[in-house]
């Protein structure tokens, strides 16, 4: 692989999350997914993670009920005090001898409505206080059950899907569900209790102005289902979009050398601005709709207003009704169509949330690695015998890429393996390690089938030095000391000294106490590959595997790595995917493969003595002509 392709293998890191696409937006104004496809079915699920909080919603119930019923009586209260002192003032304009208005009683109504007030605001808070801890706690488990998911996934999961699409579940749509969770179950709630509590209110005043207010309700209910209704064609995509472009921005932005270097920074931008077309589109669109619910639902409102007022003038002409009621009543009915409002702008944000607890769901029941053994080997059994019996793999079901593979590797053996692109090197590294399971036959390490060890198990027998180096954000010691828990100072530096990198190390200003950023691009290439081979002198583990682990150093450089792999790799068995056949020479075993089989074996010697496919791939390295892709 070359080094420019080396820069799109980046550690996967979640985008940043701000203002913009994924990164929230206004208060009560959710950005809708696509509709659920199994809405009852996803809710069911999606309750029973509220199971365990039944008493915290029994005290949310409990609380937003008394908040929101002091809410509804204060309107009926302040009625009282309007009446007592419309009634004074009138009674003193007519000129009745001895009236006055009655303060002492308007002040008993202000302190018992100020107390109403304060017990509301009281329960309210109670109630947003155990229902954030609610939602948090139910976001947690769930986001423990991704975390945990995501380390139980074959890799084959990851391979067919882009980062932004599963960051997206994990991230996104997670914090959907806490949005909603933590705030519109209350609200919807609240809606609900204050529409039951003010038509009883109403009714209690007078039930032909109740009348007239429920005439609208039909009115509302068409208006809002047509606008719904409609909208659900907008929501399709908005969520894809999001995945797509959080994926665009991820990629690009950590490959942005080789973008300006190759000069696609307008195709970069174009394929950018076409998925935030998308976006834009689909999201205008869907918060258009969901806007203009509410001044559709204060229009109608108003309708009812200037009916109740109008039929609430006459009913006070003729002393039907006091002010102090009407007054209260134009209160009840203004409260009345908030409700309302809410609760369809709630019913579209919990269509929205099932459908990413849907998504998060269906990564929670996405296929998982085999299970694993629950018998640990001792690591004084660790020899480093390696055998391939009948071995058949292949990435899809219907193309088979190894068939009936045989390989025999005593312990402490050399063995290369090499052949064009494409023809099973990295499989088979990849099947060593278990990264994917085998078709059919069996992978045994000392006698003992990889699939009755644990994974944990049988990857602590190998270190790792590939052409990809990975390193991550943390100082040049920590990233030494990854390759053994516990290693001290001392292990550390000997492991650097035998890497042949404590020198360029302490040649930097800060040494071992160095930061690598997130793509170490602080460091050379060359310089990421000692630090790498470093780690796996320190791991000390009973079978190497070299991806062409020098490719990326200078000649000298390489010298000197190579006398350390070369003590590195004494009583070890190794293997060693060669690009450079003049570094395998030594090679005990030499495996040539060729679209997933294994062509030719033997030592170098032998292999050029036959003639065929190895002597051709030898021989062109060291001629004029053409050079076969053998990377």
């Amino acid at each position: 692989m070359s080094e420019n392709n080396q820069e799109f293998k980046r550690p996967q890191q979640p985008p940043r999350r701000g203002f913009g696409p994924g990164g929230g937006g206004p208060p009560g104004m959710s950005m809708p997914a696509e509709k659920a496809k199994d809405f009852k079915g996803t809710l069911r699920r999606l309750i029973r993670y509220l199971r365990p909080k039944q008493i915290q919603l029994l005290i949310v119930l409990a609380t937003a009920i008394l908040s929101t019923v002091f809410s509804i009586f204060s309107p009926k209260v302040m009625g009282k005090a309007t009446t007592k002192l419309f009634e004074g003032a009138v009674a003193m304009m007519k000129g009745v001898p001895g009236a006055s208005i009655d303060w002492g009683y308007i002040n008993e109504i202000l302190l018992i409505l100020g107390g109403l007030y304060l017990f509301s605001a009281l329960f309210s808070y109670i109630q947003q206080y155990v229902m954030a801890s609610v939602a948090q706690s139910v976001v947690y488990t769930m986001r423990e059950e991704i975390n945990s998911k995501l380390e139980r996934l074959p890799l084959k999961y990851f391979d067919s899907r882009t980062h932004g699409e599963i960051l997206s579940r994990a991230t996104n749509d997670v914090d959907n569900i806490s949005t909603t969770l933590q705030q519109s179950l209350t609200q919807l709630i609240t809606s609900i209790v204050t529409i039951i509590g003010v038509v009883i209110m109403m009714l209690t005043i007078s039930p032909w102005l109740t009348l007239i207010t429920i005439i609208t309700l039909p009115l509302s209910f068409v208006v809002i289902m047509a606008i719904t209704k409609r909208s659900q064609s907008y929501f399709v995509g908005q969520q894809k979009s999001l995945g797509q472009l959080n994926g665009h921005v991820e990629e690009m932005y950590t490959g942005h050398r080789i973008v300006k270097a190759f000069g696609q920074e307008r195709k970069s931008l174009q394929e950018f601005d076409r998925i935030n077309a998308e976006l834009y589109n689909s999201g205008w669109r869907a918060q258009f709709m969901s806007g203009i619910i509410m001044p559709l639902m204060m229009f109608i409102g108003n309708l009812g207003y200037v009916l109740v007022c109008v039929v609430g003038g006459i009913f006070v002409t003729k002393k039907m009704i006091d002010v102090g009621d009407i007054q209260a009543f134009i209160q009840y009915s203004r409260q009345f169509t908030m409700p309302i409002t809410q609760t369809a702008n709630i019913a579209n944000i919990i269509q929205s949330t099932i459908a990413s607890a849907e998504r998060v769901f269906e990564l929670l029941d996405e296929e998982e690695e085999v299970p694993e053994t629950a018998v640990s080997l001792p690591a004084s059994e660790d020899k480093g015998a390696v055998e391939f019996r009948h071995v058949k793999f292949g990435y899809k079901e219907n193309a088979p890429l190894i068939e009936d593979m045989n390989i025999q590797v005593s312990p402490g053996q050399t063995i290369a393996i090499v052949g064009p692109t494409g023809a099973g090197k990295t499989t088979l590294i990849n099947l060593l390690m278990r990264f994917y399971e085998l078709n059919g036959g069996q992978i045994l390490i000392d006698g003992v089938d990889i699939t009755d060890m644990k994974r944990s198990d049988l990857r602590r027998r190998f270190g790792m030095v590939l052409q990809d180096t990975w390193l991550f954000n943390g100082t040049i010691r920590d990233n030494i000391a990854y390759g053994r828990e516990g290693a001290s100072e001392a292990d550390v530096v000997r492991a650097a000294k035998a890497a042949y990198a404590d020198h360029f190390i302490r040649t930097l200003p800060q040494g071992y106490d160095t930061i690598l950023n997130e793509e170490a691009s602080n460091i050379s290439q060359g310089q990421k590959q000692l630090l790498t081979i470093a780690r796996a002198i320190l791991a000390d583990p009973s079978i190497l595997i070299l991806d062409e682990a020098t490719s990326s150093v200078d000649t000298r450089t390489e010298v000197q790595i190579q006398k350390a792999m070369n003590t590195l790799m004494q009583g070890r068995t190794s293997f060693v995917i060669a690009h450079r056949l003049s570094t395998i020479r030594d090679a005990d075993l030499i495996l040539v493969m060729n679209h997933g089989t294994v062509i030719e074996q033997g030592t170098h010697e032998e292999l050029l003595g036959q003639g065929g496919f190895y002597a051709d791939l030898y021989n062109s390295q060291f001629s004029e002509g053409d050079l076969p892709d053998v990377s």
